[in-house]
This record gives structure tokens, C-alpha cells and sequence, in this order.
């Protein structure tokens, strides 16, 4: 093999602006929408009827996204060459009444979302972000993108235990942020606050979904800059390259038709109507099929020859805590993207897959590496079992390793969310 794919600062660049535009999973799949628009793709709604004309399409659905791309000349049981990937990430999340607070200070109720490292979230300047719908029924994007909420860690003379036992937080109690001053607590003081931020009339917002987010952005980090840190790489560093990766093979002359994937709410289990666990994409794929002309039997040749990538961050061997990864297999930043194996099935990766994703990586000039979770521990899981199950199609599990998952926070190599790039480039060209 010739030598990889050196540093690309504007990639990388591109996904930090990507990160910041990125909130909450709908400001996600309104940036993806975006590029997607810019490239000539153009949006059409589930509830039209469907044609079967060449070019690039997408839908919207909440927090999810599918885009693809139909080249000239695809028949109807041309198969599907996937990208799948989330657009939400652990966080604290707004509940139904967000007012409270206690002594002189006013707080948010928040409710945990996924499965966030908790303490990332303390003492930490927090934004204000997510969806608003409205009295007639549309939805309206909010940002407050400035510091506005914080959750006051208690100060270590209140707790001596916590240098012995380490820190305990009690999700109900100990995670509230404040937001302000005053014994008056009034119910519909923070949703008043957000209808003016959106320029909205007092009253209009009926409904909401929101959700808080460090305000502080992304940064090069290292002595050569070589590390990247920034809020919700798991799983938006994919969603980035998989937007870039389809943007670039559109146009082509291919022999499958390139599709991505971005589901909402995998950090909890993906049973929803824009989770991979609903009927997003097979309702996609399906009408796709059909309206080229297609009949089951074209749908169902079309199933059998599609390949998904399922791409999420996984774990680099971490430098404090070696132990805790399987003695043989150590991920390293910018080493290029993980194929993750797991042969209880929490990935979907199997032999055939490890060959289409090398296969990718070769043609692209991109290393790869192994990921598998010591025998000790418990594995985590992704998309990919979820949809090679749902739709019968064959999935392969891959990412890019990433320290401090689940923070507020976490950490890459800032050369390997291009080589995850070009590698997902060379498979959606087949």
C-alpha cells in the first residue's frame, strides 16, 4: 500500500463549523439538508407520490435524514450501497415543566438523555437548543448559543468523602442547572424566555423539545494539533463524512445507488418513528424500488445485493486505562477508522463485511484497524444489528476511535475524520 491521505485542515475545518451549526439532532439534519441542497439534491415529502427521474433526493423526518442519489439508467432491483449513522447524543434534556428552583435560584428540570458521563456536564457553560412547535402546528429551530445554563458542582469543603469514594451524583437531584435569580418561580418562564429568542408571539409555543449543549467550540489540541476536541462527535463525525462522502459520488456513473442514513435516538435504544428501528428506511428503499417500476421482486433482489456501513465512534485504547481494552487490540487516533467485531452480534460485522469495508479502505489508500472489547466487559452496540435484522441486509460495523465518549466533550485524531471520508467515498462508488 502507498502512503495514506495526510491531514486535510479544511475537512477537518468544515466538520468543526458542521459541530457548531449541530446543537440538536433537528439543527443536524437541517445542516446535512443544507449541503445536501447545495450539491443539488432536493427535498420531497413522504406524503407526495414518488417519480422514478435520476438524481439526488432526500427526507426529513424530525431528527433523521435519508438523502440518496439515483444515477442515470438504475434499474429497478439496482442494489443499495448504505451509510448509516445517529444524529443525537447523551445529554440533559428539557421536561415538560421546565420551571423550578430552590433557595433565591431559578433552575430548568432536565431529564438525562442516553447515557451522558455526568460529571462532563458540571461547572460547564450551557446553551439552550432543540425544536418548538407551535399553536398551528409548524416547528421552528431554536438556538440560545451563549452561556445560560450551568450545574454548580458542590465544593469539595461540603464533601470531604468525595477525594476517598469519588464523586456521586443523584440524577434527579444533583443534575439541575440554574439559570438565574429569584423566589418567584413562575410556570412558562422558560419557554416566554425562548419565544422571544426565536422572535416568536407570547403563547405560540405549544410543544417542545429541548435539549443543552456546551457552548464552548470546537478546538485543534496538541502541540502539532493533531488531536481534535468538541461536543458530539458520537455520532455527528460520521454524519459529517457521510454527507461529504455522498455529496462527492453524486453525479457519477454507479453501480449502485449511494444512500445515507441518519437516525435519531439510537443513544436510547432507537424504537421510534426516526429511530433505525422504525420504518424510515425500508419505507425509502421500498418506495425508491417501486417508483422505478419495480415490483417485489425487483425489492427484493435490490435487498440482497445492498451493503450498510453502520458508522459510530468507537473507543481508542485509552493511555490511563490500557487494561481495560482487549490486550491485542488498541485503536490508535489517526490511525484511520475502526472495523468493529463483536461475535455476540452487538456489531454486525462478519467476515464478508470485513472484506467489503477492506476492500473500500484499499481502493480509498486508507488504513484501518480492529476493534474488539475485552471478554471482561460488556459491549457496547450501534445501529448496525438493528438494521441488518430489520431489513435483511447485509451490515458491517466501523467509526472512528475517540476518547472520553458520552462527555460533553470528547476527543479525536484530526486525521481521521477525512480518512473515514475517503474510505466511505470508495464504498458508496462500489
Amino acid at each position: 500500500m502507498s502512503e495514506p491521505h495526510r491531514f486535510d485542515r479544511g475537512h477537518t475545518d468544515d466538520l468543526m463549523s458542521f459541530l457548531t451549526a449541530s446543537p440538536s439532532p433537528y439543527h443536524a439534519v437541517a445542516s446535512a439538508a443544507e449541503r445536501l441542497e447545495k450539491a443539488g439534491f432536493r427535498q420531497i415529502a413522504e406524503t407526495d407520490a414518488w417519480d422514478g427521474t435520476s438524481g439526488g433526493r432526500y427526507v426529513l423526518r424530525g431528527g433523521a435524514i435519508v438523502a440518496w442519489y439515483v444515477p442515470e439508467g438504475a434499474a429497478p432491483h439496482t442494489p443499495f450501497r448504505i451509510v448509516g449513522a445517529h444524529t443525537d447524543s447523551p445529554n440533559l434534556r428539557v421536561k415538560p415543566q421546565p420551571d423550578t428552583g430552590a433557595h433565591g435560584w431559578r433552575q430548568v428540570a432536565v431529564e438525562i438523555y442516553g447515557g451522558p458521563l455526568l460529571n462532563s456536564w458540571l461547572d460547564r457553560d450551557l446553551g439552550l437548543a432543540g425544536r418548538l412547535t407551535l399553536r398551528d402546528g409548524s416547528t421552528r429551530l431554536v438556538n440560545v448559543d451563549r452561556p445560560l445554563l450551568r450545574v454548580p458542582q458542590l465544593a469539595i469543603h461540603l464533601d470531604r468523602s468525595v477525594s476517598a469514594e469519588g464523586l456521586k451524583l443523584d440524577k434527579q437531584r444533583h443534575m439541575l442547572p440554574v439559570w438565574g435569580l429569584g423566589n418567584d418561580v413562575r410556570d412558562g418562564d422558560l419557554i416566554a424566555f425562548l419565544e422571544e429568542s426565536a422572535g416568536l408571539g407570547a403563547g405560540e409555543v405549544t410543544g417542545w423539545d429541548l435539549m443543552t449543549h456546551s457552548v464552548e467550540p470546537p478546538a485543534y489540541l496538541g502541540r502539532d494539533k493533531e488531536l481534535l476536541a468538541g461536543p458530539r462527535m458520537d455520532n455527528l463525525l460520521s454524519v459529517h463524512a457521510g454527507v461529504a462522502a455522498l455529496t462527492a459520488v453524486s453525479g457519477g456513473d454507479l453501480p449502485y445507488i449511494p444512500v445515507l442514513a441518519a437516525f435519531d435516538h439510537e443513544e436510547n435504544g432507537s424504537q421510534s418513528d426516526t429511530g433505525a428501528d422504525g420504518p424510515l428506511l425500508g419505507s425509502v428503499l421500498e418506495r425508491s424500488v417501486f417508483a422505478r417500476g419495480g415490483s417485489f421482486e425487483d425489492r427484493a433482489r435490490a435487498f440482497a445485493g445492498t451493503v450498510c456501513l453502520s458508522s459510530d465512534t468507537g473507543h481508542a485504547v485509552h493511555p490511563n486505562y490500557a487494561e481495560r481494552h482487549d490486550p491485542t487490540h488498541h485503536p490508535r487516533v489517526n490511525g484511520g477508522p475502526i472495523l468493529k467485531v463483536n461475535v455476540n452480534n452487538r456489531y454486525a460485522t462478519d467476515g464478508s463485511g470485513r472484506a467489503v469495508f477492506a476492500a473500500a479502505c484499499e481502493k480509498a489508500n486508507v488504513p484501518f484497524q480492529s476493534f474488539v472489547s475485552n471478554n471482561s466487559m460488556p459491549c457496547g452496540t450501534t445501529i448496525g444489528p438493528i438494521t441488518a435484522a430489520r431489513h435483511g441486509i447485509r451490515t458491517v460495523d466501523i467509526g472512528v476511535a475517540i476518547l472520553s465518549m458520552h462527555s460533553a466533550r470528547e476527543l479525536c485524531g484530526a486525521d481521521d475524520p477525512l480518512l473515514l471520508a475517503n474510505a466511505l467515498v470508495a464504498f458508496l462508488e462500489g
